[in-house]
């Protein structure tokens, strides 16, 4: 099963408080077309959409590509800002053999269950030499992480529970890239810490009710003092099939 399962009150934090302002935007985009370069009629599936930011912001960089959006949980689904939005997940894509150009993952492989049927499922749909981009926290990668700062219990829950890129590599992979990319993920540590939705993070979501309370009496502390844009670093990593 996936570490967590998304109830209507995730899903509303979720989108809430996890959809990425136009800042943090640009240094994905940037990242992101190192590897890809879509053009009209390139098919790109969104795989684990949540509530569909990164689909929507796909339609709207890359105008003529076709967008597909698949998530399973259905609170995430009915509270989508990208239609349509199809149920499915890693194992079971509603997508043909070879029809996609290119794999999107963000925050998303730590809830994949059976990362070898993941692969298989992918490598099917894939087209020869095709990318899948994953955006994730992998173990011992942490230190860029604000959750990680205030919450030092979360480095624990992330070294246990989050595949490494070993072994997602080892379902039959080769890593193209492993880029960490900083993004602005909110006006300041205030901003960030007002609007906290634990039910929105999952690592928050796999502490203690005693740790949680402790890190954010941390956060709120520190967010008295410190100015300035909150900056967290996040992994890309690209992958092609064996």
């Amino acid at each position: 099963m996936a570490l967590i399962a998304y109830d209507r009150s995730d899903a509303a934090a979720f989108r809430a408080t996890r959809h990425l302002g136009d800042d943090a935007l640009t240094a994905w985009r940037t990242a992101i077309e190192r590897h890809l370069v879509p053009r009209p009629g390139t098919r790109v599936l969104d795989l684990g959409c949540g509530t569909g930011s990164w689909a929507a912001a796909f339609r709207q960089w890359w105008p003529g590509t076709e967008i597909l959006a698949v998530e399973p949980s259905a609170a995430m689904r009915d509270r989508a800002v990208f239609t349509p939005v199809l149920p499915g997940d890693a194992a079971r894509i509603p997508a043909g053999d070879a029809s996609l150009d290119a794999i999107w993952l963000s925050t998303v492989i730590h809830h994949v269950p059976d990362l070898p049927a993941a692969a298989r499922e992918i490598r099917r749909v894939l087209k020869p030499g095709a990318p899948v981009l994953i955006r994730s926290p992998f173990p011992d990668r942490h230190q860029g992480i604000t959750l990680c700062r205030f919450w030092p219990e979360t480095i624990t829950v992330l070294n246990r529970a989050y595949p490494s890129v070993a072994a997602i590599e080892a379902t039959g992979f080769t890593t193209v890239a492993l880029e960490p990319v900083t993004q602005v993920s909110a006006p300041s540590l205030h901003h960030a810490v007002t609007g906290l939705r634990r039910e929105a993070h999952t690592l928050l979501q796999l502490i203690t009710d005693e740790q949680y309370t402790a890190g954010l009496r941390r956060a709120r502390a520190a967010a008295r003092t410190e100015t300035g844009p909150l900056r967290d670093t996040l992994d890309l990593l690209v992958l092609r099939a064996n």
